[in-house]
C-alpha cells in the first residue's frame, strides 16, 4: 500500500537543480528509502524525465556491494550518464561507501547531475551533512507520518484514529500492521535492536544503563521543563545514581541527533530574547515513546501537546516554548510579577503564530485560565487555542481563535485562516 509523503516529496521537488547534494535525514523506519526511490522517482517519471536518466542505487542490497568501493561507484554513475540531459542520481545508505563524502562532491560541479542520498543514523546524522559537504548539502529531514497521512491508510472514524495514532505513533510500517501485539512487539523491538544499537556503535557507550534510564525519564514527563541539572538531581534522589549533568547534557544531545527527540526552547516574548534553560523535549514518535515506557502512561493532555508540536515541526515551522511576564498588584496593593506559558510560539520567516493545547474548554473559568498568557501579548501576531472539543473555528473578542484539533491536523492550510 502506498502512503503519499506530500509534505517532504515537496521539499525534495523544491530542491531540484538547485547545485546542491540532497540529504534525505531522519528517525530509523520512517521512510526515506520510500520517498526517494518510489514517490520521487515517480514524480520525476510523471514530469518527463526518462527512466534511463534516472539512476537508482540501493547500497544496502548486498547485490550491489562492489559498489560500496568508491572508485567504482563514480564510475558506475559516470557510465551510465551518456548524453548532457539532466541525471538524477539517487542513492540509498550511502554510508556503506568509504570516503562518501568525495564520491559527492565530484558531481557538485558536474551540471547535468542532480544529487539525492539517505544515509542511516548510526553512521550519518545532521551535523555529518554540514561537516561533510561543504556547505553544499541541503538536508531534507523525514518525520514519521502525520496524522492527515496516517489517516489515509486507516480504516475507522477519525475519533478512532486519533486514539490509535496517539498510542501507537506514525512509523509506516507500525500504521499499515492490524493487531496491536505486533504493533507493540515492533515499537520495543525498534528501540532496543535499532536506535539504542546505533546510540552505542556511533558514540562507543559501553554501558547504557543510564542512557536507557534518561530515555524512560524524558518518556514519563514530555512537556515538562527540565535541563541537565534538574535531572542529575532526579538520577540522585530517585535512581540514586551518580550521574553528572555533564553527562546527562551528552546524552540529550545523542538523542536529538539520532531524531528520537526534539528540544523547544524558551523564548521571552516581550523581551525577545532566548532563554536557554529549562526547556522541553519532545518525542518525534509517540508510539516509540509509549513503547519505551510500556504503553503505561496513557494521558492525553500531554499526548496531545507533543502531537501538535509534531504537526508544526513535520510543517516546517520553528517552535520554541513561550514565556509572557504579567505585572499585577495582589489583595494587598503590592506589584508582582508572574510568568505564563504560552505552549508553542511558531515562528515562519519574519511572522509568528502562538498556540495553546487545551484538551477540553468545559468552563469559562478554565477557557480564561488558557487565554491568560495569550491576552497578555501585545503584539499582532494571530493567537490560537486548540482543542479536542468539537467546535467550528471562531475568533472571540480578544482576537483569540479557536481551533478543533482535527480541524488543525488534517486542513494543511489551518493556520491560514
Amino acid at each position: 500500500m502506498i502512503i503519499n509523503r506530500d509534505i517532504h516529496l515537496q521539499k525534495l521537488i523544491e530542491g531540484k537543480h538547485n547545485g546542491m547534494i540532497k540529504v534525505v535525514t531522519g528517525i530509523r523506519r520512517s521512510g526515506k528509502s520510500f520517498l526517494l526511490f518510489n514517490l520521487f522517482a515517480q514524480h520525476l517519471k510523471d514530469s518527463g524525465v526518462m527512466p534511463d536518466h534516472i539512476v537508482t542505487i540501493d547500497l544496502e542490497n548486498r547485490r550491489n556491494k562492489a559498489l560500496r568501493d568508491p572508485d567504482a561507484l563514480l564510475e558506475y554513475i559516470d557510465n551510465k550518464m551518456k548524453d548532457k540531459g539532466m541525471y538524477y542520481i539517487l542513492i540509498d545508505e550511502i554510508q556503506h561507501v568509504k570516503e562518501f563524502e568525495d564520491v559527492l562532491n565530484s558531481y557538485l560541479k558536474v551540471e547535468n547531475a542532480d544529487i539525492y542520498v539517505t544515509g542511516s543514523n548510526s553512521k550519518f546524522l545532521s551535523k555529518d551533512v554540514i561537516t561533510e559537504f561543504r556547505g553544499r548539502g541541503d538536508e531534507i529531514k523525514i518525520t514519521p507520518l502525520t496524522f492527515r497521512e496516517y489517516m489515509t491508510v486507516f480504516e475507522g472514524s477519525r475519533e478512532k484514529g486519533l486514539e490509535q495514532y496517539l498510542l501507537y505513533g506514525g512509523l509506516p510500517k507500525v500504521a499499515l500492521l492490524q493487531e496491536p501485539t505486533k504493533k507493540i512487539s515492533y515499537l520495543k523491538s525498534l528501540f532496543s535492536k535499532v536506535y539504542l544499537t546505533d546510540i552505542k556503535e556511533r558514540y562507543k557507550i559501553k554501558n547504557d544503563d543510564d542512557l536507557s534510564e534518561l530515555t524512560d525519564v524524558l518518556a514519563s514527563s514530555i512537556g515538562g521543563l527540565t535541563n541537565p541539572t534538574k535531572l542529575e538531581n532526579t538520577f540522585a534522589t530517585v535512581k540514586h545514581s551518580k550521574i553528572t549533568h555533564q553527562t546527562i547534557k551528552s546524552y540529550l544531545e545523542i538523542l536529538q541527533e539520532v531524531f528520537l527527540l526534539e528540544r523547544s526552547v524558551r523564548y521571552d516574548i516581550k523581551g525577545r530574547k532566548y532563554i536557554d534553560t529549562p526547556c522541553k523535549y519532545y518525542f518525534t514518535d509517540l508510539g516509540l515513546r509509549n513503547a519505551r515506557i510500556g504503553f503505561r502512561q496513557y494521558e492525553v493532555t500531554h499526548l496531545m501537546e507533543n502531537l501538535i508540536y509534531n504537526e508544526l515541526r513535520a510543517r516546517g515551522i520553528e517552535v520554541d516554548v513561550g514565556v509572557v511576564t504579567q505585572n499585577f498588584k495582589d489583595e494587598n496593593g503590592v506589584s508582582q510579577r508572574k510568568q505564563l506559558e504560552v505552549d508553542f510560539v511558531c515562528n515562519i520567516g519574519s511572522s509568528k503564530y502562538y498556540i495553546q493545547s487545551a484538551l477540553r474548554l468545559q468552563t469559562e473559568e478554565k477557557r480564561e485560565q488558557e487565554i491568560r498568557s495569550l491576552k497578555a501579548i501585545d503584539d499582532n501576531f494571530r493567537k490560537y487555542v486548540i482543542t479536542e472539543e468539537p467546535i467550528t473555528s471562531y475568533q472571540d473578542d480578544n482576537g483569540v481563535i479557536y481551533m478543533n484539533l482535527f480541524e488543525f491536523l488534517l486542513n494543511e492550510n489551518s493556520l491560514s485562516i
